[in-house]
């Protein structure tokens, strides 16, 4: 096994990626002074709800995923938000590295949702690392593992999240709807002359409050 240490620095927006992407920026430490020839790298990112507050707003939308707050001692269970692997090049004793994590802003996802729930604060992640490190000693080339406990925690911004999305969509944001849901939608819109799917989705709204009077 391998000694390597890691921190995560940053979490940042990638604006020029072709769908939604955030950078992790880590940083690895060899404390030993051997050379690292090669990493590759597995790091599975997960949320940890537990290790923050909410509002009762937020408490609201996050129902559908942990029930009553009530029952959140036992329900607010880790989110997964992505398995990303990775190479990193040769360095002795610390070097940074990027890591781009495509992210989701699809609602059926349970980590997307948490997200979108969140009105500020910070998103606490944790990053659990493996794989295989390749260093140059005295007797020669070796490879050894990287250790099952090695981890980093970043508590990632809300408006970075919020940030990411607003660039890919505007202002916007979708859900995924079974074929014949759409189709029974769009019979909805077609039959009112309703200009949008906005529109459409505020009209069955505002008959689900009259009929709720």
């Amino acid at each position: 096994m391998t000694e390597l240490g890691f921190t995560c620095l940053e979490v940042r927006p990638d604006p020029f990626a072709a769908s939604p992407t955030l950078v992790f920026r880590l940083r690895l430490v060899e404390p030993e002074g051997n050379r690292v020839q090669a990493a590759v790298l597995r790091c599975q990112i997960r949320v940890e709800p537990r290790r923050r507050h909410y509002t009762s707003r937020e408490a609201v939308l996050l129902g559908d995923l942990f029930g009553d707050p009530s029952r959140w001692g036992s329900t607010l269970t880790a989110l997964q938000l992505a398995n990303v692997s990775v190479t990193v090049p040769g360095f002795t004793g610390v070097t940074e590295v990027d890591v781009p994590v495509p992210v989701t802003y699809d609602l059926e996802v349970a980590a997307a949702r948490y997200f979108a729930a969140l009105d500020d604060g910070e998103i606490p992640l944790i990053l659990l690392f493996s794989g295989t490190v390749f260093t140059r000693t005295p007797q020669g080339l070796s490879a050894g593992q990287v250790p099952w406990d090695r981890e980093a925690r970043h508590r990632l911004p809300v408006a970075v999240w919020r940030e990411l999305m607003d660039h890919y969509f505007p202002g916007q944001g979708w859900l995924r709807l079974d074929r014949e849901t759409l189709r029974e939608l769009d019979r909805f819109k077609s039959a009112r002359a309703l200009p949008t799917w906005d529109e459409t989705v505020r009209a069955l709204l505002a008959q689900t409050r009259e009929a709720a009077g």
